[in-house]
């Protein structure tokens, strides 16, 4: 799918599902801001969100922190731990949310993640005229997520330049997009603790205009730091 300039584009990204992923397949840990940097190509970045959950330790904090400083927005929930020992932050629905709310001012979402669980997600975007992609692990990846969205970037591919190992841990600084900022109604937090992508209405199958501006009175402005 041929990628353009004037494409609106945000982020979101599965923490835990790539951290993960990184982990087993590869004993590796990626460079979160070079994938970002890499994916959105010359595209115009209006936001893009890391969704990651924090121990009682605190261990985490050095790595969210450097998201940060890289222009990723951090936003992160407790892990909750049950009597079995396992543990579980899951963003699921924050993520779909999240999607659903920012697509209003975007042309492309695009979702760092391979859980196929996002499949109605994906479908719903689309029927509203979003462009959605994917980018993940090709061997963690969902085969039916895969055919649903209109484009997947495989991470493993690309190993090489997003897969960082041994002692070089640190997400490294970048000469890096700085997202946009969005208008305040759109950015209101939502209370998503007893939401489902079943409690979003029907879209209405309108596409959008090519010309992503059309009709609007505002031009999208790519800012580089």
């Amino acid at each position: 799918m041929m990628k353009r300039p004037e494409q609106r584009v945000v982020v979101l990204i599965d923490t835990q599902n790539m951290y993960h992923s990184a982990k087993h397949l590869y004993g590796a840990h990626l460079n979160f801001a070079k994938l970002v940097e890499t994916i959105v190509a010359n595209r115009c970045l209006i936001r893009a969100v890391a969704y990651a959950a924090t121990s009682k330790t605190g261990e985490e904090k050095g790595f969210l922190g450097a998201l940060t400083a890289n222009g990723i927005e951090v936003k992160s929930k407790d892990v909750i731990e049950f009597a079995s020992g396992e543990r579980k932050a899951d963003w699921d629905v924050g993520i779909a949310v999240d999607a659903i709310k920012f697509s209003e001012r975007a042309d492309v979402v695009l979702i760092v993640s391979g859980d196929g669980d996002f499949i109605p997600l994906v479908e719903y975007l689309k029927n509203r005229g979003i462009i959605v992609e994917v980018a993940a692990f090709a061997e963690s990846t969902s085969k039916l997520l895969k055919e649903a969205v209109d484009d997947y970037f495989d991470i493993s591919a690309h190993a090489d330049e997003l897969l960082m190992t041994g002692g070089n841990r640190r997400v490294a600084q970048q000469n890096y997009v700085t997202p946009i900022e969005i208008p305040e109604d759109v950015l209101t937090d939502h209370d998503d603790s007893d939401l489902t992508l079943d409690d979003v209405p029907e879209p209405k199958h309108v596409r959008k205009p090519t010309n992503p501006t059309a009709g609007s009175g505002r031009r999208s402005v790519r800012i580089t730091s």
